[in-house]
Parts: C-alpha cells; sequence; structure tokens
C-alpha cells in the first residue's frame, strides 16, 4: 500500500483499515508456544495473515535497548525489541507488514507499550507500519482488525486448551518411564487442534480425550520438589523473559507448577465489576464484563472438572476461591499490572502443597514490588513453611546469578523435605 494512501485517526494514529487485511502479514510476539500458536491459528482461519515470533537471540535485547529507555520495564524491551529487530531482518515486506500487541487497560506500563512501540518505529523510520492493539477494553479501534464476541469465546477456549496442555505436560513430564513422550503429546495436540475443534461447543469432549492421552502414558510417581511460577505475566511466561526458567528447574529434578493464563483474563474483567461495586464507577461496562466473566468462569468449571475426573493429575482451583484467600492481605481493589491476583496465586500453591516459589518480576515494576516480594513477608507470616524466592529480570541481570539464587531456594526446600 502506497504511503500516500495510509489513514489516520483523529488522534494521528496510524490505522489498520479493510483494505490492510487483505494484504498486511501481521507479527505477533510469543510469550507462551501452545497457547499463541493456537491464535495465530483463529486469526488466520478468518482471514488475517499472521506468523508468530519465535526469535531469541541476544540481538533481541540490544534492539530494544537502543529503541526504549532502560528505566522502561523489561517486557517493554524485549517485546519491543523482537519486534523490531524482525522489520529489520529484510524477512518482510516492510510496506505490508504489521505489528499486533495487547493491551490490558490498567494502570500498568503494558498499557503503554503500544506507544513505546509506534515511538521505536519512528526512530526507525518506520512509522508507516501499523501497530494493532489486542484488546476487550475497547481501548484503540481499527477498521481492518475486530474483536467480536465468537471470536473471544473462541480465543478463551484456545486459552484453556493451552492451560491443560501446560498443566498435564508439567504434572506427567518429570516422572515419566519414556522421555519425550508428553512433550510428543503436546505437539500431537497442536497439530490436531484445528479451528472446528477450538470452538467452544468441542470444548468438553476434546478436553477429555487430551486427559485420557495423557493418563496413557506410563509414569513412575516419586516425591520430587515442586516449584510455583507467579510473578508478572510476561516473565512469568515466557522462556525469552525469563532465561528458560522452567527448564532450568526441570534440569533440577523439579515439577514445575506454573498457574494458568486464563485466571488473569478473568481476573481483568472481574476488576471492572469491582470498580462499579466499590467506587460506583462504568456500570455499562461492569454489566458487559460481569457477562463475560459468567462465561468464562463456565469454561473455566467444564475445565477443571474434566481435570479433576482424572486420578492421575491435580485441577487448579476456581477462580472464586482463589479471590478467597487474599482476604488479610490485598484489597480487591488492587489491580494495577497482575494485582491482588499474583498474591492469590502464592497462596492458593502453598496451600495446594507447593511451598516453593519463584517470584519472577522485571526489575523496577512497582505493582509486582508491591503484591509480589511486598507480600512475601506477610505469607510467611502466615505460612512459615512458605519457602519464596524473588527474582528480577533485566538488561544487567546475569542467568547465572538469577540460577544461582534459585539454586539456594532449592537447597533450603531439600533442606526442609529431608527433616
Amino acid at each position: 500500500m502506497a504511503k500516500e494512501d495510509l489513514r489516520y485517526s483523529e488522534d494521528g494514529r496510524l490505522l489498520f483499515t479493510k483494505e490492510m487485511k487483505k494484504k498486511y502479514k501481521i507479527l505477533l510476539p510469543m510469550m507462551l508456544p501452545v497457547h499463541f500458536t493456537f491464535f495465530q491459528r483463529i486469526f488466520n482461519s478468518i482471514g488475517y495473515d499472521t506468523e508468530l515470533l519465535t526469535s531469541t537471540h541476544p540481538g533481541i535485547v540490544n534492539e530494544g535497548l537502543q529503541d526504549v529507555h532502560n528505566d522502561t520495564c523489561y517486557p517493554a524491551l524485549l517485546v519491543i525489541g523482537q519486534m523490531v529487530d524482525a522489520i529489520k531482518s529484510g524477512k518482510y515486506d516492510n510496506d505490508n507488514v504489521a505489528l499486533m500487541i495487547t493491551q490490558t487497560g490498567g494502570g500498568c506500563r503494558a498499557s503503554n507499550y503500544i506507544h513505546l512501540l509506534r515511538k521505536a518505529l519512528k526512530k526507525n523510520k518506520m512509522e508507516h507500519i501499523p501497530v494493532i492493539s489486542l484488546n476487550i477494553s475497547g481501548m484503540e479501534k481499527n477498521s481492518g482488525f475486530k474483536i467480536t464476541l465468537s471470536l473471544l469465546l473462541n480465543l478463551i477456549a484456545a486459552v484453556l486448551y493451552g492451560d491443560a496442555l501446560m498443566l498435564l505436560a508439567n504434572q506427567t513430564r518429570p516422572y515419566e518411564v519414556n522421555k519425550g513422550e508428553a512433550d510428543a503429546l503436546v505437539q500431537k495436540w497442536e497439530d490436531k487442534l484445528d479451528m472446528h475443534t477450538l470452538k467452544v461447543r468441542h470444548m468438553k469432549k476434546y478436553l477429555k480425550a487430551i486427559v485420557e492421552d495423557f493418563d496413557k502414558i506410563e509414569v513412575v510417581k516419586t516425591d520430587k520438589i515442586k516449584v510455583g511460577i507467579v510473578g508478572e505475566i510476561y516473565v512469568k511466561y515466557s522462556p525469552l523473559g525469563n532465561n528458560n526458567l522452567e527448564d532450568f528447574l526441570a534440569s533440577e529434578d523439579c515439577e514445575v507448577v506454573v498457574p494458568g493464563l486464563l485466571d488473569f483474563l478473568i481476573f481483568i474483567c472481574d476488576h471492572k465489576i469491582d470498580d462499579y461495586k466499590v467506587l460506583g464507577v462504568d456500570r455499562t461496562k461492569a454489566i458487559i464484563f460481569k457477562f463475560l466473566t459468567n462465561r468464562f468462569k463456565s469454561m473455566q468449571n467444564v475445565f477443571i472438572d474434566v481435570i479433576a475426573a482424572s486420578k492421575n493429575f491435580t485441577a487448579p482451583t476456581r477462580f472464586a476461591n482463589i479471590k478467597k484467600l487474599i482476604k488479610g492481605y490485598v484489597s480487591s481493589c488492587n489491580k494495577m499490572g497482575e494485582g491482588w491476583l499474583l498474591t492469590a496465586e502464592m497462596l492458593e500453591l502453598i496451600e495446594s502443597g507447593v511451598k516453593n516459589i519463584v517470584c519472577t518480576q522485571p526489575f523496577g515494576c512497582l505493582p509486582n514490588h508491591v503484591v509480589g516480594k511486598g507480600m512475601i513477608r506477610k505469607i510467611r507470616e502466615n505460612h512459615p513453611e512458605a519457602n519464596i524466592v524473588a527474582i528480577d529480570y533485566d538488561p544487567g541481570a546475569t542467568k547465572i546469578n538469577q540460577e544461582n539464587r534459585i539454586k539456594l531456594m532449592l537447597s533450603i526446600a531439600k533442606y526442609n523435605k529431608s527433616k
């Protein structure tokens, strides 16, 4: 599309138009490999041409440092660095490419990544590349990209499948007799689940089939140390963001326990309801998000019931029960970043028997320092058995120092286990 044909909003934002949908390739950042693979397939099935960025080389950090002020949080450096690095790679037609990034709409800096990305593009003389906001808060709108209810529900179904595969693989992988079978099953279901199977009405049927497949893997259950991972959403999940934390814990002979993504999405909807209940604002939004919250919770109930029906796997806790855990710790109106959910996830892990926790946080991430690191002392007062370590992730933090701190936490875990 010729630059003179580009369209702009009243505030000067470059729009992604219907004409662009027909010929532009949209690049997506990577956070959770299984989940985001499903997202890509859903977008492609409705006419978009999308591609996941899987690059992990050191140049991504260097690119991010050049384009984003280093006082900005680490996830922004990585996501923006990865996108600009891809554009500069020469792999894409820069006159027919767009970028997509999520926006939560909260007070966290994550809501401003999109503006930082546009600033980085302008700095590199690429301001003709449109940036699409993926959000359910009605923030930025483009004629060429719209979130419909049907698309939203299918994306949530994909989240559930991703959460299921992540949970089942994590509970199987450390104990499998024939190493690699859990990963092979994840790949099998990644390939098998297409737009037909990703529809909400098929969810219970295919979740049952997935659990039955994992039930068939031969395992020998031993008493391994379980380690939970919580924290800022990007470094919590992204191997690029946390220096392959899950692989490191697996190499230390641990069972990794990672809360699913769906709870975070319900949390985003839920705090809109609390805004109205407590502050009396946004009544219309509260009604809409209450509807979405109830739909998401009903889908989560199907997911939990299917997992719980198997004797070999431990099902996650329902969102409503997780929210009850924060009483006496933080307010349910604490919604910046991961908000009260981060505290609740640590408490839920401890109450489910996972006493060893790595709290991942970008250096200088204020919400995480309040509801993550800031809550550790209070949690330990009420749960002396808790063994929690907060790990900072930023361009200046070395992987060896991070792993050494985690090894110290694991040595405490081994000592506590031997008593």
